[in-house]
């Protein structure tokens, strides 16, 4: 990744090339980490994921919105150690509602299609975090991006 690249484009170039995250969540001031399948909007201003409403995760959600979504993009080489950076993705997670479902849904279908039959059943929830704040992590640096949140 270039030094020189802009924080912007670094944020896209990851959120578009990486489909997995971790999530974390937490109940009664207890951490909980979970892996899922993502998608980012175009602006990075929101995070779509499914889950069955018969989560933790879910459960997690509906009690204290506060999420924080890493994805990272490491190969497992050991270049990794200089070169990989991780996102953390600051922000509040709701269900998105029934009246703006099907282009939501469209959107995470087309980034994860095997993924259909989960998220076509009755118990699965398409989660929508509005992200407010994206800290880049790299070996020797930490850059902390903030969205404009008006919107």
């Amino acid at each position: 990744m270039s030094a020189v690249s802009k924080p912007r484009d670094v944020l896209q170039r990851v959120l578009m090339g990486q489909r997995f995250a971790a999530l974390a969540t937490q109940q009664n001031g207890q951490p909980y980490v979970n892996l899922l399948a993502f998608t980012a909007s175009d602006d990075l201003s929101f995070i779509l994921f499914a889950t069955s409403r018969n989560t933790q995760k879910y459960r997690n959600i509906e009690e204290n919105a506060k999420v924080a979504i890493l994805i990272d993009n490491r190969r497992n080489a050991p270049s990794d150690l200089t070169g990989a950076l991780a996102i953390t993705a600051l922000g509040s997670a709701s269900e998105v509602a029934e009246d703006g479902i099907d282009s939501v849904v469209q959107s995470y279908l087309d980034r994860h299609p095997l993924l259909i039959d989960f998220v076509r059943r009755p118990e699965t929830a398409i989660i929508r975090a509005k992200i407010t704040d994206y800290i880049v992590a790299r070996f020797d640096r930490v850059e902390r991006i903030q969205l404009d949140t008006r919107s």
